[in-house]
């Protein structure tokens, strides 16, 4: 019988063309059946026009459905890929342009920090329903998460769902081994690698080629070229000795740091508020793509494209072995980190499902920073589980970035007004001011 794969959140579609022609570029899921949800009705009708033209330029045939109502959608489900972004481009422009105000800088705002506790926020009343969907019309199927915050959302997840069968995916550990081994000008494909921690901020524990450490010809490199030096990451690898999986851009706003310091923005070459400009180069591109599908018959697949969810999908439909990069809750797998949260750990993925590996100890140093990184998520999300607004606001106090530009008044009074801001997107508990 063939599987049934849903894509909530499918006018994304510059993700769903890509995740499709993944998908139906494997000779096996040529004849899936694939469901598209969005509450946009002109944007899924765009994605599912963009199903059917991958589908032609795959030379697949499957089953493609459409429906504005999610419950529906989830029916039969045995693949339920999330890429919802709530509050889509508004709300990105209103989670820098208020912080700004108070002289907050960010990058990309989707993971920690106030950008990433108040998309945190919005995203997981959303969640909640998925996950109840899920339970009564497709309990059997997995939830492959893309949305952002992704740790908060694969912990808040465990809390109101805790028999989900949930992975978190993201692509940062693969394309950092890609661009790592294009420096050095050694074959990726050559090299063998070990990488834990939490998503966008593990570890590259282990990285060699026919058993050589490949660490020193990194260094040599960096050593030769004093441009190389003015990445937030090259710094951190210099200082802490093991090299981040995230980009430079995401991996400064992390940190106490750099982007409240002018002179380190201007040394690292920082893009303050990158990922406004990010988003409206999608609404641009959802745009194109709509032009172009008033012409084309089909559409040309990216054969570079290495998204996790098609994997996972092959493997557990044909029982092919993969080691991937997987978002999963913390049960002795990181001993140095909490448990019952999230962890990015190696996960082996075959017929029988996901099987995460026990990492043990990260390195001390590598732990402590994690540990920052966990503290500002965890809060978020009891503050959504207790539907506590207090700890929202101790969640900016805590984060490192927020806590090393601001005062706490600045930061109280920040989370007042973007929870005004957000309004409704908000869970309704968390609607509301603290008083002092």
């Amino acid at each position: 019988m063939k599987p049934t794969i849903v894509i909530v959140g499918a006018g994304s579609v510059v993700f769903t063309r890509e995740l499709l022609g993944d998908i139906l570029s494997f000779p096996e899921l040529t004849e899936v059946r694939v469901v598209l949800h969005d509450i946009d009705a002109e944007r899924l009708a765009t994605a599912e026009a963009i199903a059917h033209a991958t589908a032609r330029a795959a030379g697949a045939h499957p089953e493609v459905v459409s429906s504005t109502d999610r419950r529906r959608a989830l029916e039969g489900a045995d693949y339920v890929i999330n890429v919802i972004q709530v509050g889509m481009h508004e709300a990105t422009v209103r989670d820098f342009e208020i912080p700004a105000r108070y002289g907050l800088n960010q990058t990309i705002a989707d993971t920690i920090g106030v950008g990433g506790i108040f998309r945190g926020l919005r995203t997981f009343p959303v969640l909640a329903g998925i996950a109840a969907d899920m339970a009564e019309v497709c309990p059997d199927a997995w939830l492959l998460n893309y949305t952002n915050p992704m740790a908060m959302n694969v912990t808040y997840l465990h809390h109101v769902a805790p028999r989900l069968k949930v992975l978190g995916l993201c692509h940062s550990v693969y394309w950092t081994m890609v661009g790592l081994c294009e420096l050095i000008e050694v074959p990726f494909d050559e090299c063998a690698y070990w990488s834990a921690g939490v998503n966008h901020q593990a570890w590259v524990l282990r990285w060699e080629r026919d058993g050589q450490d490949l660490y020193p010809l990194l260094d040599q490199r960096i050593e030769a070229d004093p441009e190389l030096r003015r990445r937030v990451r090259i710094d951190m690898y210099r200082r802490l000795g093991y090299y981040p999986t995230e980009t430079s851009e995401h991996s400064s706003e992390y940190l106490p740091w750099y982007l409240r310091h002018p002179a380190e923005v201007d040394r690292l070459r920082l893009h303050i508020g990158e990922y406004v400009d990010i988003s409206a180069a999608n609404l641009a591109e959802y745009a194109s793509v709509r032009a172009e599908l008033a012409t084309a018959e089909s559409l040309p697949i990216d054969s570079s494209s290495t998204e996790y969810a098609p994997q996972v999908i092959h493997s557990m439909e044909t029982g092919a072995t993969r080691i991937i990069s997987a978002n999963i809750v913390n049960d002795g797998l990181i001993t140095n980190l909490p448990d019952g949260v999230a962890v990015e750990v190696p996960t082996v993925i075959d017929k029988l499902g996901a099987h995460p590996v026990r990492v043990g100890d990260l390195p001390p140093q590598c732990a402590a920073l994690n540990r920052t990184h966990i503290g500002p998520g965890e809060l978020t999300v009891r503050a959504a589980v207790d539907g506590d607004p207090r700890l929202v606001r101790v969640a900016a106090m805590l984060d490192p970035n927020t806590a090393a530009s601001l005062t706490v008044d600045q930061i109280w009074q920040l989370c007042d007004e973007l929870t005004e801001a957000h309004g409704s997107l908000l869970p309704s508990a968390l609607r509301t001011t603290v008083r002092l």
